[in-house]
């Protein structure tokens, strides 16, 4: 289970993030699955269709999107991911005018799967610091 588990987290980022493919997430996130931290860190998403407007904007916003995951632990059904982007805020997509600036953001994600999907996510960044530096002038 755990080398299933370390490739379908590196399957997520790849296919999710940094190649933008809504069809992987119908495939990697499992129908009931909850994904924690979005749209708020308090709150959560459920299913394929409750994360694609997340990640509709998030890749709208920011069309240079790259994740570079940079640490992966797993011990059975568990894994912990640690990683970071520098993405430019050229879209429109989360309710700011695009500003053309550059931010980075490093986060951490903490998830339970059965090897093929998603089952639940916890989703740790500090989005507040991102949004403050995108309405600095």
């Amino acid at each position: 289970m755990s080398e299933a588990n370390r490739a379908l987290v590196y399957e997520w980022f790849e296919q999710v993030w940094n190649r933008k493919s809504e069809s992987a997430i119908d495939r990697l996130f499992h129908p009931q699955g909850k994904a924690h931290g979005f749209p708020d860190s308090d709150k959560f998403v459920v299913g394929p269709e409750g994360f694609k407007p997340v990640h509709r904007s998030f890749c709208g916003a920011f069309p240079d999107l790259s994740i570079e995951v940079q640490d992966v632990l797993v011990e059975g059904d568990r894994a912990a991911i640690r990683w970071k982007t520098i993405m430019t805020h050229t879209g429109d997509h989360l309710g700011i005018p695009a500003t053309g600036k550059k931010v980075e953001l490093a986060g951490s994600a903490f998830i339970i799967t059965d090897g093929h999907q998603i089952l639940e996510a916890w989703n740790i960044m500090d989005l507040g610091a991102m949004f403050q530096k995108l309405q600095t002038p």
